[in-house]
């Protein structure tokens, strides 16, 4: 795949594009392509153009997130900047008020000091968040008893030919930490809804989530974000715990001290040695309590 079979486009098209440094474990091989459009127009005409052929796939902040050491083929995007816009609409054709507007290249946490400033209450679970709205909407993110699906109106999306589509809540086909978006889509803004708040009493729950955060996660490390889905009625970090694996090492990955749900890259880490670990982890709970922990690192690319 060079250059000139590929479509022109006014974003920037990078060649062997290295990924470990725009996720959060700092690992893992490159892209054939990475292509951060201009604009949505820019999107949908790369879209449009390019071979049906070819895979597509979305990258945000690089949070729960493992790319493969052999790196991940075909055209990774990248909504940058141009897809970080926030703003706040009142009735409008809603018909309602407390409603949050977000390009999907937005950070969670800027999505929910918009929401404060503007007093809207019921986002501030965004602010332990710590991707981009664009993921957050796709794998239905949450935190804090809360998650996306309670407070999204509707989504737009590009599908892989390059249409924009709006999806309502109902066409997400939402379940715990997953959508039915289908492949190829790139989500390229959200609605949300809230609710009537205090800018102050609303600052204070985002603060007491950000000291929590910071107080019983390893977030000063180079980590991805909690490991493994919650089973019904158990706690993830509980179970690894129980399993005797707070602080198992494999290679340069281990499982962290501070929190038995993350991973963390001590220095010299490949993907290979995060993934090889989060699998010991689950032979280890599954043999210890009878219960298979799923994985909520979304693992993509190919092996080395």
């Amino acid at each position: 795949m060079s250059v000139a079979t590929l479509p022109q486009v006014r974003g920037k098209l990078t060649e062997n594009a290295a990924l470990d440094r725009l996720v959060w474990f700092k690992t893992g091989g490159p892209a054939d392509w990475l292509f951060e459009p201009k604009d949505v127009d820019d999107l949908q005409n790369f879209l449009r153009d390019l071979d049906p052929e070819i895979a597509v796939w979305p990258l945000g902040l690089g949070s729960n997130l493992v790319i493969r050491d052999g790196g991940k083929r075909g055209v990774v995007v990248r909504l940058g900047k141009a897809f970080a816009g926030i703003e706040t609409v009142s009735k409008g054709r809603f018909g309602i008020d407390n409603v949050l507007i977000c390009d999907a290249g937005a950070p969670g946490i800027s999505a929910a000091s918009m929401a404060r400033d503007h007093g809207i209450a019921g986002l501030e679970f965004l602010r332990g968040i710590p991707g981009t709205i664009g993921g957050a909407v796709r794998m239905n993110a949450g935190a804090y008893g809360r998650e996306v699906s309670d407070i999204l109106i509707e989504a737009d999306i590009v599908d892989r030919s390059g249409e924009r589509k709006t999806l309502s809540l109902s066409d997400m086909g939402y379940t715990y930490r997953h959508s039915e978006l289908p492949e190829g889509a790139i989500v390229v803004g959200a609605t949300f809804r809230g609710s009537d708040g205090d800018p102050e009493t609303i600052g204070a729950e985002m603060k007491r989530i950000a000291d929590e955060r910071e107080a019983s996660q390893p977030l000063r490390t180079k980590t991805g974000g909690s490991t493994f889905k919650n089973p019904d009625g158990h706690k993830a970090w509980q179970l690894v715990d129980a399993a005797g694996c707070r602080g198992l090492q494999v290679g340069q990955a281990q499982v962290s001290e501070k929190h038995c749900n993350f991973l963390i890259n001590l220095g010299g880490a490949t993907s290979a040695d995060i993934e090889a670990l989060g699998e010991e982890v689950r032979r280890r709970v599954k043999k210890h309590s009878g219960i298979e922990l799923q994985w909520e690192i979304q693992r993509v690319g190919e092996t080395a």
